[in-house]
């Protein structure tokens, strides 16, 4: 899942550095979709850990036949939940958008680009449920095989449908997301075509499941998808103060939240391989092995970080001079570089704390952290650190914020490992 988390997080962070290459303007106009993008995913992930949950339990508890009803279940509702959320958010992109700060000349790039990226949300999200599927049965390597597979066909598209080539001219902004439409396609038909080859899937006993499932799924998924969406949220709240200072640090930021995910890949692969485990631990009442894994995950989670944001912030100069064209935007770069990334370590902590939280019974606790961390911590050190220091202010302010979250996750953990 690392390998995979790595791959997939990776084409992001190239999308945006060939965006980049276009100018400050596309790429400020993509960093004013991320928000709405991240929503997309929140919602995804909210109902993935839920079924994910579900399945490993049931697995746990010997009821295969239960597992395959869930899996067709969450395949058939998160397609249309998705698309629902898909159609609302083309419907309403033009006042949002405007709210973030974006000004005309954003608003006409976004107008080419936003259809097709959510197309390939969609089409992301449903693989993304595939995925789930796997993971719940314990099979890692597929997804993470398929997410490499993914990835390099994206990779593949980008310069050609972005940039074009010989006399064929290239689409620009939108030619991004129409890379990402083709590439998430591809994982679809593949990982669709092995669920059918493994038998996970069902028509028989979808009514009666529902009835019995979907009190204990809205409890799971209620409380992880509100956990989902207020990262998304808070993304739009720190835009919009960062859209103050100009679209130089727009961009800046835009390129910031790509590393920081890309950064942040060991801690995803555990956030999507550990709650399975979890599960299964918890359908069996094995509590001392949860307590070992968690022991482990959190060991992992902060030595990496650390190393990973260190070295980071030591080769910040040249890792924005990869990043960014823009010189300004290079120089902006570099100092969130050098304040957010070893705060990631904390933030990991945090992370993997509200997935056990979801995975182990506690998903109201798990939301409530996710809130603590957000609007408790980092958005309210983001706004005071600018107010008193302008950008460098920001950085730090930001970065304080990862800290003090990390630190009360840990004693979040403490007490859910107690109860």
């Amino acid at each position: 899942m690392a390998i995979g988390a790595l791959s997939l997080l990776g084409f992001q962070l190239v999308d945006s550095a060939f965006i980049a290459r276009l100018g400050t303007a596309p790429l400020a106009a993509q960093s004013f979709t991320f928000p709405l993008s991240f929503l997309i995913i929140g919602v995804q992930v909210g109902i993935g850990i839920a079924i994910a949950a579900l399945i490993s339990r049931a697995l746990g508890a010997g009821e295969r036949e239960r597992a395959r009803r869930l899996s067709t279940l969450v395949l058939m509702a998160g397609s249309a939940i998705i698309g629902v959320l898909a159609v609302a958010l083309w419907l309403g992109q033009r006042p949002v958008f405007i709210a973030l700060g974006a000004d005309d000349t954003a608003l006409a790039y976004i107008a080419r680009y936003w259809p097709v990226q959510l197309l390939a949300g969609w089409f992301g999200a449903l693989a993304y449920f595939a995925y789930s599927v796997f993971r719940a049965h314990g099979n890692t390597r597929l997804p993470g095989n398929m997410m490499v597979l993914t990835s390099l066909v994206n990779l593949a598209l980008d310069p050609l449908l972005i940039f074009g080539a010989g006399p064929w001219s290239g689409l620009g902004l939108p030619g991004a997301a129409l890379a990402s439409v083709i590439a998430f396609a591809v994982g679809v038909f593949i990982t669709a075509r092995r669920l059918f080859r493994q038998r996970w899937l069902t028509r028989l006993g979808l009514g009666g499941e529902t009835r019995r499932s979907l009190r204990p799924f809205v409890g799971i998924a209620g409380p992880a998808m509100v956990s989902q969406l207020m990262p998304p949220l808070s993304a739009m709240l720190a835009v919009a103060v960062v859209a103050t200072l100009g679209d130089t640090f727009v961009a800046a930021w835009g390129l910031a939240s790509r590393l920081e995910t890309l950064s942040l890949m060991a801690i995803l692969a555990l956030t999507m391989s550990l709650p399975p485990w979890l599960g299964r631990c918890y359908g069996a009442g094995d509590w001392g092995q949860i307590q070992r894994l968690m022991r482990l995950a959190l060991k992992v989670a902060v030595a990496w970080q650390l190393a990973l944001g260190l070295g980071m912030a030591l080769a910040a100069h040249w890792v924005a001079l990869a990043l960014a064209g823009q010189p300004d935007v290079q120089r902006e770069l570099a100092l969130l570089i050098r304040f957010l990334l070893p705060s990631y370590a904390a933030l990991g902590v945090c992370m993997l704390v509200v997935s056990a939280g979801n995975a182990l019974g506690f998903p109201l606790w798990a939301m409530l952290m996710s809130g603590v961390r957000l609007f408790v911590c980092y958005l309210p050190c983001l706004w005071l650190g600018m107010q008193l220091g302008g950008w460098i202010g920001l950085a730090l302010g930001a970065a304080l914020g990862n800290v003090l979250a990390g630190l009360a996750a840990w004693q979040l953990l403490r007490r859910m490992l107690r109860a």
